[in-house]
């Protein structure tokens, strides 16, 4: 009879911490400080071609030579085709590529981390990224199969004070929780970056390791400790209000807007400045580059008021 009693009040004990952690789990939010909520931006759209117009020549000049991008690209030896393929490809024109690797290969360079953890790896590319910022004041996070258009990333954010809070991409939800997704491309500012590295000291607010019991993805972690200090995050967009940051490959889009818009297939696809696409082979990476730098269709002259040359050495155009 004891030993039942104890067995009953055992299965008691565990049944009540069971329904304690799934209270705490439902409970938890991250904290944020008060009154951070009045900066909270649901978008950030690139300016128009009105706005700039009433820009002078020397302001343009100033705003062309001023927005320099440092890419932080995360990648695996043993999806080496697709590091080499952004190796040749978009990242020659970022003003700065560095890739950063969980272990070294003896084929290509890059900044070897020695961390399999997916989140203390990005921690410490961000952390690098930042110790080594120099000039650059705004960083393109991105994974080897996403293909960027940093021209149309450097429009975006012309306008933009850098040393102010923005993170930016493709904002998705889970539950409360407003993220930017890790496949289309993650951008964050001076501003943004230097709060993030800071936040990395306090354990409790920005774990090294996540919470066991409730871990989350790293581009969740990343929502999550930015919110903590007050930055939220914002959908870049066009100027009308067309998502600039596609977590699928320019294929996909089309046939999903082959069905979903017969009569209009291109204006119903994607933006006209889309910053990234995701998913794309390493030769499709190459058509990529032929159909954003080389191709021009005869007749048609194209006089934008802004030039945002690539870096020196850059030999995709």
């Amino acid at each position: 009879m004891l030993s039942e009693g104890g067995s009953f009040l055992k299965g008691m004990m565990m049944g009540g911490l069971f329904c304690l952690v799934l209270s705490l789990l439902g409970s938890f939010r991250p904290y944020t400080e008060p009154g951070t909520d009045d900066h909270h931006h649901h978008h950030v759209k690139a300016p128009s071609k009105d706005e700039l117009t009433r820009l002078s020549e020397s302001q343009m000049h100033e705003l062309s030579n001023h927005v320099r991008v440092s890419c932080v690209i995360m990648v695996q030896p043993k999806m080496l085709i697709y590091w080499a393929a952004a190796i040749s490809t978009w990242s020659k024109h970022c003003d700065k590529a560095e890739f950063y690797t969980s272990e070294s290969s003896k084929a290509l360079e890059a900044v070897d981390l020695k961390e399999k953890d997916d989140w203390a790896r990005l921690r410490k590319a961000l952390k690098h990224a930042y110790d080594n910022a120099e000039d650059m004041r705004w960083f393109f996070v991105a994974q080897g199969t996403t293909f960027a258009i940093i021209e149309n990333l450097k429009y975006l954010v012309l306008t933009k004070d850098p040393n102010e809070p923005f993170y930016m991409g493709n904002v998705m939800k889970s539950g409360e929780l407003e993220y930017v997704a890790y496949d289309s491309g993650i951008v964050l500012s001076y501003g943004a970056l230097k709060r993030l590295v800071n936040v990395f000291q306090d354990q409790e607010k920005c774990p090294e390791r996540g919470r066991a019991l409730w871990k989350l993805s790293e581009d969740k972690q990343l929502a999550v400790c930015l919110k903590y200090t007050g930055v939220f995050a914002e959908n870049g967009e066009d100027a009308h209000g067309k998502g600039l940051f596609n977590s699928k490959n320019v294929d996909s889009l089309i046939s999903e807007s082959m069905k979903e818009n017969p009569n209009n297939v291109v204006e119903g696809c994607c933006s006209d400045m889309a910053v990234t696409f995701n998913g794309l082979s390493p030769t499709q990476m190459q058509v990529m580059m032929f159909g954003v730098y080389r191709l021009r269709p005869y007749g048609h002259d194209f006089h934008d008021s802004l030039v945002l040359l690539p870096p020196q050495g850059s030999d995709n155009d």
